[in-house]
């Protein structure tokens, strides 16, 4: 993938007509990494018949060739015999939709009344609601006066589909100063349906002015997850996408107050709806000092990680509303290759807030793990990638990175080395522009949770919590019940392996000497991923039988029960559940795993990847067994041997190695030294700027 880079270079240094003969051929190759490599190489070359060759991919019956054009044609000048099918591309919706949509908008700087006409007559043979959405809202996109007589007459038109005319609400909050744009805004509002609320929203956006900085002499930092509710209470962690960065973040800001001080306010934000996205403005404007939470209303309903592209317009023009709201924010940290990562850096370089990005060789890693797995090939990948979209996430990696004003990584054995090898950045050339932090855990709510499970297994009574655990286990006949519990902790991903614990567990001698429960996920209303690995898992054990096989499915549970369930799997539940069990993280990839060191801190022996963060923590044989996760047997070997270990194995080791570099007040001050810097570097440019008149 990163020779690609290489290749288009070499093609526009020898743009001949042999160069574009011999790439266009490439286009039909087997090798699908080909194919994708000579489509933006042919789009880097300044030649008609280079933009031919690359328009006419739009129509290709390969549906990663039509969806990787239409990226790259956003790079080219404005071509008007493509505008028609990347606006149906639009139209289709998902990945190829947004990435057809960002080239549009791009054209449309240089060219705003073709694009308008374009889309304004598409919609008069477009009568499907959710195409009809997506069109008007890239209609929004084009600021060419052309555009605003339609996007005010369908706002107010009532015979119009309700979701349609979402979307051009949602645009006019993007066209202040003008009358007639505020008169059919102010009337809409004042209803009390989702469409008024997406009104109150733009009027907020026509009226909100930027925020001067509060009179606090401390710093405000925002942070973002987009696919998860989070709240200071971690009630939804587990389900869906709403895992151990949830958590992380929620934890961290609350640290980087209490820790730092020279951080008077944490902002973060992730999604949520437009009621409470409109509380939020007033929230934000209104906390000086403290960790406040911030909505961003996707327009939607939610969609799983992998499928939230096409939100990036609703995304970003949420992102935008709160970093205004809020005023003065000095760092804005970015974690994922993600929409809300693509999004909120354009609203980072527009509002003029420095970034911070955390660089983790993700997808890079998942790439290698399917390559080595044989899952992943490259006659395969472009199949592949239309799902997983692992081209464009890898080089909005590197895009995020080097814009980045600092970026931080995680701890790895060989960090230099696969970063230069998976990610291609070579960390050494400029050290200066780098941090290594790893993450932290909250001992607090740990040392709670041992303190109860410790209690319970000495005869005390049961908690909640644990009252709640001993309820599950008693699903189980009474021959099982003397065992001691393999655990898991996470969301029900394939990247996050849950099916494969399962596998590896039920088909050998596991399952006669430990109990397997699995804590996460929706069980009642499951996601794609979450109903994928639970298809996964009913092939191996039917849901009838889990419970009378040793098969216990919790479904995700707040953050402090999950803690109390862990430390029980140390302790043992009296009748139910023996002492000395294991804590088995099956993920493909885990760059530090939030979830293993709350684990090690319960004083758990644990399973873990041989590679990234927890091979940096994990002493072999002593606090853990590493293993190549993507292979089944070979887990299954791990987990046999750690449960072989668990009952010698000295708590007190797992504990101090979480202790002494793991805290979550460690990796706040650590990142608060950051944020001071990036901060503080950005001073002498700001007081070069010339004041306006």
């Amino acid at each position: 993938m990163r020779l690609a880079d290489d290749l288009a270079f070499e093609a526009s240094r020898d743009s001949g007509v042999r160069t574009i003969r011999v790439l266009t051929a490439a286009l039909a190759s087997d090798d699908q990494v080909v194919a994708i490599a000579a489509t933006h190489a042919l789009a880097g070359i300044v030649d008609a018949q280079a933009d031919v060759v690359v328009s006419q991919l739009l129509s290709s019956e390969r549906g990663f060739l039509r969806e990787h054009a239409a990226w790259a044609l956003g790079s080219r000048l404005p071509r008007f015999d493509a505008v028609g099918r990347l606006i149906g591309l639009v139209a289709q919706g998902g990945f190829a939709g947004m990435v057809a949509q960002r080239t549009l908008e791009m054209w449309s700087v240089s060219a705003p009344d073709h694009i308008g006409v374009g889309l304004e007559g598409a919609l008069l043979g477009i009568t499907e609601p959710e195409a009809r959405y997506r069109v008007v809202e890239t209609l929004g996109l084009v600021r060419a006066q052309l555009s605003l007589a339609p996007l005010v007459r369908i706002a107010a038109d009532p015979d119009e589909d309700h979701i349609v005319r979402v979307a051009a609400v949602s645009a006019l909050g993007q066209r202040p100063g003008i009358d007639s744009v505020t008169a059919v805004l102010q009337s809409l509002a004042s209803g009390d349906d989702f469409l008024s609320d997406v009104a109150r929203l733009s009027l907020i956006d026509i009226t909100i002015k930027d925020a001067e900085p509060h009179a606090g002499a401390g710093l405000t930092m925002a942070q973002l997850f987009l696919h998860a509710d989070i709240d200071a209470d971690l009630t939804h962690v587990g389900s869906g996408d709403n895992g151990g960065i949830a958590t992380l973040l929620v934890r961290l800001g609350d640290a980087l107050i209490a820790e730092h001080g020279g951080i008077d306010r944490v902002i973060t934000m992730s999604r949520g709806s437009a009621a409470g996205a409109i509380e939020s403005v007033s929230e934000l404007g209104a906390t000086e000092i403290g960790h406040v939470f911030g909505r961003v209303p996707p327009l939607s309903a939610p969609v799983q990680s992998a499928n939230a592209w096409p939100l990036r317009v609703a995304v970003r023009r949420g992102i935008r509303r709160m970093l205004r709201a809020a005023g003065g924010v000095h760092v804005l940290h970015l974690r994922m290759a993600d929409v809300g990562s693509l999004a909120a850096a354009d609203v980072a370089r527009e509002l003029d807030i420095p970034v911070v990005f955390t660089v983790a060789p993700d997808p890079h890693a998942v790439i290698d793990s399917l390559d080595k797995s044989g899952q992943l090939t490259r006659w395969n990948f472009g199949d592949v990638d239309e799902r997983e979209h692992f081209w464009f996430r890898a080089r909005l990696v590197q895009q995020l990175a080097g814009n980045a004003d600092h970026t931080v990584l995680f701890p790895r054995p060989e960090l230099e080395r696969d970063m230069r090898r998976l990610v291609g950045i070579d960390i050494t050339a400029h050290p200066e522009r780098h941090s290594i932090v790893p993450e932290g855990i909250d001992l607090g709510v740990i040392d709670r949770a041992v303190a109860e499970a410790g209690d319970h297994a000495a005869g005390g009574p049961a908690t909640p919590a644990l009252a709640a655990l001993e309820e599950l286990l008693r699903t189980m006949p009474e021959d099982r019940r003397g065992l001691p519990l393999l655990v898991s902790v996470g969301r029900f991903h394939r990247v996050k392996g849950m099916a494969t614990v399962v596998e590896a567990w039920a088909r050998g001698p596991l399952a006669e000497r430990a109990n397997l429960l699995l804590i996460g996920g929706d069980l009642e209303n499951p996601s794609a991923d979450e109903a994928e690995q639970l298809a996964a898992m009913d092939a191996l054990i039917p849901p009838a039988e889990r419970a009378s096989r040793g098969l216990l499915l919790a479904g995700h549970r707040p953050n402090d029960t999950a803690a109390r369930w862990v430390a029980a799997a140390r302790f043992g539940v009296p009748g139910l559940a023996a002492p000395h069990g294991v804590y088995v993280c099956g993920s493909l990839k885990e760059e530090f795993g939030i979830a293993l060191l709350e684990a090690m801190a319960s004083g758990l022996f644990v399973v873990a990847p041989d590679g990234g963060g927890p091979a940096t923590y994990v002493r072999q044989g002593v606090t853990g067994v590493l293993a190549p996760t993507w292979d089944v047997a070979l887990l299954r070997s791990a987990m046999i041997e750690a449960l072989g270990l668990a009952d010698t194995h000295d708590p007190a080791e797992s504990r101090a190695t979480v202790e002494a570099s793991f805290t979550i007040q460690a990796m706040a001050r650590s990142l608060g030294g950051v944020y001071s810097g990036v901060h503080a570097a950005q001073q002498p440019l700001r007081d070069w700027v010339v004041p306006t008149p």
